[in-house]
């Protein structure tokens, strides 16, 4: 347990004190002083994150708490909840108020909260109370060195008041958005750092091993952030506004198994796999740090596009509820689009490695038959109950806004510039510039900078382009229908060619395939055949019983332990036949009749696809982004 005893510098009316109280029983102890109490003061913690769109409950771990007044704090006053996430308590407005609380933090993700004695890591959402009526003024946070971890420091985007060498100390912030804004990595982390247009990046990686290449990927993080510095603002110099923030600080944890990320104003917190960090001497790029790589330039690209040009929606958040907007195509799925062609712009990948990820994103989209029930801007509303809460059936009910809108964005981008005279590139930076820098030239009246809707958007689109663009928003946006992918992507020198079905698309099943464990049914897609046998999520697909004359072998009944064994026995998987499926079920064996049937059978969304570079020449106009 923590013997920290260092004396708390109040330097604002809402101050926090944060002490790393038990690192082995994962507790954080918060002292939050209010100045000027309400006489009945209402404190409350939020249910959810900006940027992650699921109600988490972060007060289920706040215990212990009490309040307190008086000389030496010695008078405690009786605090009331009055519902699950918000307490209030009867006190002197004269004197100040005290809270004091202990949070447990064993969540290893980039939402919530993390303490052991190998690092701590929090966001203020799952910290900080809220204290209400005063939201809108200064806050302050006052972050306790742990006296058990000596080699410890303190890596965050915030504004430092008073701090050591190590960043323990006084931070301030203008609002109570702000604190919550700038989560904290604390730890004897790796750190290194590098200057892109004049501001200072910090780069923090928790949990490397000894091949690590850090420097390696400081260079490469570099022209991801010069990159998208001069796609927002311009490459000439001399007219250059200068990026929105002063200083930005990534904060990456390597862990076993793991990614994600979540975008703050001047940093992100990102989660990957140790084996996806680059290394020493490795001289040809891994799969798995171009992902990172992508993941980089994707939370560094929401430092625009959410985090300051943002849907009208999101103006004034609601922390105790869910937040809805239509608009997470655009702002996830634009981002999408951006994150992996900015990569490409930047040098870090090649036109082949795009095209690849490209297509992925597209089989992803065209294999999933919720495309199909739900448009993409009903899939935004719905991220609430559907896309971070997925279900077996969750593929067949829903599309997710992040492929689908980096797919709309395609199209948007490609049909711009076959027309002419320009790109989503120009359309992005003037919704920038309208709603957020230029907005009083132009003549906009906008309290809230950077707040846009969607018929910003279309009014974007018709002003740059010289025509409507309403007909593509209703069919793309609004509408079910197949996205026009591959017409758009042929003008730009790509084919598209469809590679054979494997066993799970013919059959309509995603599974999962171990070795003496058979095959166990995750999801059955609609319209598939393993719909119309009776598949449901959950079997175990033990083996299958051919009927007289369908077998290559004198055996009829044959176990199998993934889907491929299948052609052993049936034979091709474009060939018509039926067979019976031996399946386990609630501790009873099923036998479900397979008729499998070529041609309509194995639709687009049974199959999957691969581009071939048709004409270089144009298809480097568009990613390079040449004339």
């Amino acid at each position: 347990m923590s013997t920290a005893n260092n004396k708390r510098k109040v330097v604002s009316d809402i101050h926090y004190s944060v002490e790393c109280f038990d690192l082995n029983a994962h507790l954080f102890k918060i002292v939050l002083t209010i100045a000027k109490p309400a006489l009945t003061q209402h404190v409350s913690l939020p249910v959810w994150i900006p940027g992650s769109y699921l109600v988490r409950e972060f007060s289920k771990n706040l215990q212990n708490l009490i309040a307190y007044q008086g000389a030496k704090n010695t008078k405690q006053l009786e605090v009331v909840q009055s519902d699950k996430c918000s307490w209030q308590i009867d006190c002197d407005p004269a004197k100040p108020l005290q809270l004091s609380y202990l949070v447990y933090a064993l969540d290893n993700s980039v939402r919530t909260a993390w303490l052991d004695a190998e690092r701590g890591f929090f966001n203020g959402t799952s910290l900080c109370l809220r204290v209400e009526g005063q939201e809108n003024q200064q806050h302050s946070l006052e972050l306790l060195a742990p006296a058990k971890a000596k080699n410890w420091k303190v890596a965050t985007g915030a504004s430092a008041i008073k701090v050591n060498t190590a960043g323990f100390g006084v931070y301030q912030f203008a609002d109570y958005a702000d604190l919550i804004d700038c989560p904290f990595e604390v730890g004897a982390f790796w750190s290194g750092q590098f200057l892109t247009h004049g501001i200072p990046h910090r780069f923090v990686v928790t949990g490397a091993n000894s091949t690590f290449d850090g420097a390696r990927l400081l260079a490469d993080s570099k022209k991801i952030c010069e990159t998208e510095i001069e796609f927002w603002h311009g490459k000439t110099q001399a007219k250059r506004p200068k990026p929105p923030f002063k200083n930005y600080v990534f904060l990456l944890n390597a862990v076993a198994d793991g990614g994600g990320g979540l975008e703050h104003r001047n940093s992100t917190a990102l989660l990957c796999k140790r084996d996806d960090l680059p290394r020493l001497r490795e001289v040809k790029q891994s799969n798995g740090y171009a992902g990172l790589l992508g993941l980089i330039s994707h939370e560094y690209f929401h430092t625009w596009n959410v985090k300051r040009l943002h849907p009208a929606d999101f103006s004034d958040f609601d922390y105790s509820q869910e937040n809805y907007t239509e608009m997470l195509w655009f702002f996830e799925g634009f981002t999408s689009y951006y994150d992996d062609l900015l990569l490409r712009r930047s040098g870090l990948i090649d036109d082949g490695q795009y095209l690849e990820v490209l297509c992925k994103t597209i089989n992803h989209v065209w294999q999933t038959p919720g495309r199909k029930v739900q448009s993409v801007a009903e899939a935004s509303f719905d991220a609430w109950i559907k896309y971070y809460r997925p279900e077996p059936n969750t593929s067949n009910t829903t599309v997710s806004y992040y492929t689908k809108g980096a797919l709309v964005a395609l199209c948007f981008d490609l049909t711009l510039r076959h027309e002419g005279p320009c790109s989503l590139d120009e359309v992005m930076r003037a919704l920038w510039n309208k709603s957020h820098h230029n907005a009083s030239k132009v003549g906009i009246k906008n309290a809230n900078p950077g707040a846009i809707t969607e018929r910003d958007f279309a009014q974007v689109l018709e002003e740059l382009s010289g025509r409507s663009f309403k007909k593509e928003i209703a069919a793309w946006v609004h509408g079910t229908d197949e996205l026009p992918v591959q017409q758009c992507l042929e003008l730009h020198g790509v084919k598209m060619q469809k590679v054979p079905a494997t066993w799970q698309q013919h059959l309509g099943l995603r599974v999962t395939e171990k070795a003496g464990e058979g095959v166990l049914v995750k999801a059955v897609l609609r319209g598939g055949a393993a719909e119309d046998a009776g598949f449901a999520p959950g079997d175990e697909w033990i083996g299958i019983e051919l009927n007289k004359g369908e077998s290559k072998h004198n055996q009829q009944n044959w176990r199998i332990h993934k889907l491929d064994d299948l052609t052993l026995y049936v034979g091709d998987v474009s060939q018509s036949k039926s067979f019976t499926a031996l399946v386990a079920r609630d501790m009873k064996l099923l036998k479900l009749p397979m008729r499998i049937r070529k041609s309509k059978q194995a639709s687009d969304a049974h199959h999957t696809w691969r581009i071939e570079i048709q004409d270089t020449n144009r298809l480097h106009q568009w990613l390079a982004n040449t004339p």
